[in-house]
């Protein structure tokens, strides 16, 4: 656009004014326009009082960015208007206001040095005008869309509609319509540097029609908005009226009918008194509103869900202690302190007739029961059952509910299971408590909390109802795997009742008693055509299941039911023999044996230990190993360890080398070897708190090749005195080195107390010893005569000689 000014500019005899330059924001001053200014910056106060005093011409161009409060040269328009002062007065705060006609445009061809304020040269800018069709034919389209602007917009007085429509000259009536129309700086800065008058009228004409497009759209918007408004009252005038006729003669209205039906329904139904209020006061709303509109249908919803709701409906409790202890005894084998709890429960209900209902969390690995035995308890207790799986929930809403001004809102679950219970004192199972999640929407677990608490949730409040729902006589059971996932206010909530797993035996009764005689009524078999022998399902438990529940081994008996149904079935007309899967047939049924169970090793090893270890499948032995090699002192930890178990090695490492001298070392054994500790399956991530001293007995035996005992197990963290931690999931624990052949368990001593609660099938066999320190930890599983030569303080062993025990060669030995 410069360009194209400088080019209308006579290089013949230019005309160069000097003139004080005011710099202007978020306005634009073009020729033959009068406008007042308010002037409140002290250099362009005194730029325009100086140019009133000598009687001169002040320049006034606009700042490309008004936000700019002290703008240097190039923050200012090159072009910009040649302005009079017509009249200048000072207001009481110290502004100016200024009354300035803009004269003709003009460029900046430089700017004179002067620290008062900005002083310019600049170059008038002159245009021709070109009298033909095409300018005529510009100056009415102009003035056609300037007249159909200011129908439109209604801020433009009609005089000066007037005025312009009587300007006859085409760079005048361009400069004029621009100073009058609210554009953007941008725009009106684009066409005053625009020189000729043909080329503003056309950018004029423009930016009006994308004006009056706008302003169209905007009226259109209105219009329809209105319409629909009027549409609206006139439906419900409509609607109205039609009620009144049908009123008349005689027929009926099904809208009313659906009302007058409601309100059946809430006076047969027994509600609180808070909920009574609110469902009469919907109601009347509803009455008021159009049947068909949006709002009618949400009013409509709440008062179908606060009269569905079972406020006061309750079933009758079974107060009779031996047949509830029967059905749970039918329908789960074990699990005697689940029972017990339960058997509890009924016993001081059918004493004190109102009890708060208790929380109740049975904890364990997968397919141990915690699911079904909710079951079996609401069966006893001759309660509905009602299960909510919370697994994977990360919305607050879920739990409390949607307000009724969100679009589609509904009540949280809980009100939502209570309602298909059909009962306000269901068993309610709250399945995968561990498994909730957190996000931007809120934290569910929190929402919980109201829920699970016997104090607060006599009155739970559920965002779509807003109304207190009594939840006391709930009884509610949750269900986890694990408990380190669940925040530690919503466990203090709950009493927890741990369901370990069960053992060989226990899993060989469950599939006699319950899991082959279910399987053979979902196959289509009966006991005459299939013949599973105890030894076939010991080794279907051992080979083919890693788990601490029977889901795996339900699943394996499934697959041996289906292929002898497939053996009758292509064998149908011959005579149904009685099929007998045996030991040497177990392969031809379910393949492959799957696992290998940790087995102790068969004679003592040097540099390996028996640890015990838990996991959410059950207990695990784990083959610790350590070896001595020649070296720099590093330590290398192998087997995909966490950081707690990556601590425990150097734990033990470090009680090595502070008891060299009791294991007859020398002090800088360390200096000229490596050590490298690895628990193999190094793919599967280990950690946890109890392999501090198996470590440490595997390091120890590397370090004084001295064998461990191949029928010891141990478990237990290590300090750096050599101090035995307790540790925890001993059932487990115990049960992997049952299965695993071990003779010997070494357990910390303050585990002792834990033993009363093992049951006495799962220690047959083993046995226990307990341990506080390393030293009897080193003394009972170490295969040695006699104990007190690992710890002789005489005899230590010169550094020479220790080393060539351990295979360093003399010349990398360090001699003391």
């Amino acid at each position: 656009m410069q360009t194209s000014a400088k080019q209308s500019i006579s290089k013949d005899d230019p005309e160069i004014i000097k003139a004080a330059l005011i710099p202007l924001r978020d306005i634009v001053l073009f020729p033959h326009m009068v406008t007042p200014l308010f002037i409140g910056r002290e250099k362009s106060v005194q730029a325009i009082e100086d140019a009133m005093a000598s009687k001169q011409q002040i320049f006034l161009a606009a700042q490309k960015d008004a936000k700019i409060d002290d703008p240097k040269e190039h923050d200012i328009y090159k072009i910009g208007t040649l302005g009079t002062i017509l009249q200048l007065l000072r207001l009481p705060d110290g502004t100016v206001k200024a009354l300035i006609e803009g004269d003709q445009r003009a460029v900046i061809r430089r700017f004179i040095p002067n620290a008062s304020y900005f002083m310019v040269e600049v170059e008038p800018l002159h245009h021709s005008i070109n009298k033909h069709t095409e300018t005529e034919a510009l100056t009415r389209l102009v003035l056609s869309a300037f007249d159909e602007y200011v129908k439109l917009n209604k801020k433009i007085a009609p005089e000066v509609a007037i005025s312009i429509s009587s300007i006859t000259d085409p760079a005048r009536l361009s400069d004029t319509i621009a100073a009058h129309i609210p554009l953007k700086v941008a725009d009106k800065q684009a066409i005053l540097e625009q020189v000729q008058p043909e080329k503003r009228l056309e950018r004029l004409y423009s930016l009006m029609r994308t004006e009056i497009q706008i302003m169209l759209t905007e009226q259109r918007i209105k219009d329809r908005v209105r319409k629909q408004m009027e549409k609206n009252q006139k439906d419900y005038y409509l609607n109205e009226q039609i009620r009144a006729i049908q009123k008349e003669i005689g027929q009926k209205d099904d809208t009313q009918g659906d009302i007058r039906e409601l309100e059946q329904k809430i006076r047969r139904k027994k509600l609180p008194k808070e909920a009574s209020a609110r469902v009469r006061h919907e109601l009347k709303k509803l009455k008021m509103m159009p049947p068909m509109s949006a709002e009618a249908t949400v009013v409509r919803n709440y008062i179908d869900w606060i009269i569905s709701l079972p406020w006061f409906e309750k079933t009758t409790d079974k107060h009779d202690i031996e047949a509830a202890e029967n059905i749970l005894n039918e329908d789960h084998f074990g699990l005697e302190k689940p029972k017990e709890r339960i058997l509890e429960h009924l016993a001081v209900q059918s004493l004190a007739k109102k009890i708060k209902g208790p929380i109740l969390c049975l904890a364990g690995p997968p397919g141990v029961g915690k699911t079904s035995l909710a079951k079996s308890v609401a069966r006893a207790m001759g309660r509905n059952f009602v299960r909510l799986s919370l697994g994977g929930i990360r919305d607050e809403a879920e739990i409390r509910g949607h307000r009724r001004t969100y679009i589609g809102a509904l009540p949280g679950k809980i009100i939502q299971s209570l309602k298909k219970a059909g009962s306000s004192n269901p068993v309610f199972c709250l399945d995968e408590v561990d498994k909730m999640s957190t996000d931007f929407r809120g934290d569910p677990a929190a929402a919980l909390l109201e829920v699970l608490d016997p104090e607060q949730n006599v009155s739970f409040n559920d965002h779509y109802l807003d109304l207190d729902y009594d939840l006391s006589s709930v009884l509610f059971i949750t269900t986890a795997n694990t408990l380190h996932t669940i925040p530690i206010p919503l466990q203090d909530r709950m009493e927890i009742i741990e369901l370990p797993g069960y053992t060989e035996e226990e899993k060989l009764e469950i599939a006699k008693g319950f899991l082959i005689p279910r399987q053979l009524e979902a196959h289509g078999l009966n006991p005459e055509q299939l013949q599973i022998t105890d030894k076939v399902i010991l080794e279907i438990i051992h080979s083919y299941t890693r788990e601490a529940g029977v889901r795996g081994l339900e699943r394996a008996l499934a697959s041996i039911c289906r292929k002898v149904a497939k053996e009758i079935v292509k064998n149908t007309g011959e005579e149904t023999k009685q099929i007998k899967v045996a030991y040497s047939s177990i392969t031809r049924y379910l393949g492959v044996a799957r696992y290998r169970h940790g087995q102790s090793e068969e004679t003592d090893q040097t540099g390996v230990a028996a640890g015990l270890a838990w996991t959410e499948t059950g207990g695990a032995l784990l083959q610790i190993e350590a070896v001595i090699m020649p070296g720099k002192g590093n330590l290398t930890i192998t087997g995909k360890l966490g950081d707690v178990m990556q601590e425990s090695v150097q734990a033990a490492m470090s009680y090595v080398r502070s008891r060299a001298h009791q294991f007859r070392l020398p002090w800088d054994f360390y200096q000229k070897v490596d050590i490298h500790v690895h628990v193999p399956e190094g793919a599967i991530p280990k950690d946890g708190p109890s392999a501090g001293i198996t470590i440490a007995t595997a390091i120890v035996s590397a370090l004084l090749k001295i064998p461990v005992r191949h029928s010891v197990a141990m478990t237990g963290e290590i300090t750096l005195r050599g101090r035995v931690l307790p540790i925890g999931g001993l059932k487990e624990k115990l049960l992997a080195a049952k299965r695993s052949g071990i003779e010997t368990v070494l357990i910390p001593s303050e585990n002792e107390k834990d033993m009363k609660e093992i049951p006495a099938k799962v220690t047959k066999g083993l046995k226990i010893e307990m341990v506080e320190n390393m030293d009897e930890v080193l003394s009972k599983a170490m295969a040695v005569n006699d104990a007190d030569k690992l710890f002789s303080v005489h005899d230590v062993l010169e550094a020479p000689d220790w080393f060539v025990i351990q295979g360093i060669k003399p010349e990398e030995m360090h001699t003391h």
